[in-house]
């Protein structure tokens, strides 16, 4: 091998590595992102806010009315000073809640026993208007998280 040959093989090993290394430098930032801790996502995923049979105010009606919100994550969120309010002023403060990863809490109107599925306002009247309104979910430093609009609010009128 003359020793052109022999500069000119060294060259292009040395290119093949400096191209290898260019690479997975940049290959880095992607497959870091993969190993990142997954962000929860907590969202409102239901909404009845026409309890079924007659608004009769009794609790059983009450209760029927209600929210639910899904943390669709892993991790559980420590929901403590969230709040859900509609567009009247009324306002739930979760107190005290983890939200499983995984896992819905379903938000009631009425008077009831909180459980880890089934938190109760204890409103002996009803909160969500039948015809049209918007639930909005508000994290501890008052940051808008979801809002479920239904009625002549359901396209864009979110607060």
């Amino acid at each position: 091998m003359s020793a052109f040959a022999s500069v000119t093989a060294r060259r292009l090993a040395a290119a093949a590595l400096a191209a290898g290394a260019l690479v997975s430098v940049v290959t880095l930032p992607a497959s870091a992102a993969d190993h990142r801790p997954e962000r929860p996502k907590v969202q409102i995923s239901a909404v009845q806010y026409d309890s079924p049979g007659r608004d009769d105010r009794s609790n059983r009606s009450l209760n029927r009315e209600w929210v639910e919100i899904t943390n669709t994550g892993r991790r559980a969120v420590n929901l403590d000073g969230w709040t859900l309010h509609d567009e009247d002023g009324h306002k739930f403060t979760f107190d005290h809640y983890r939200l499983d990863g995984r896992s819905t809490v379903r938000v009631h109107t009425g008077i009831g026993r909180d459980t880890d599925s089934d938190l109760y306002q204890d409103r002996r009247h009803y909160v969500w208007d039948n015809r049209s309104d918007t639930a909005t979910l508000r994290n501890d430093h008052g940051r808008r998280i979801d809002s479920e609009s239904w009625g002549h609010h359901r396209n864009g009128g979110h607060r």
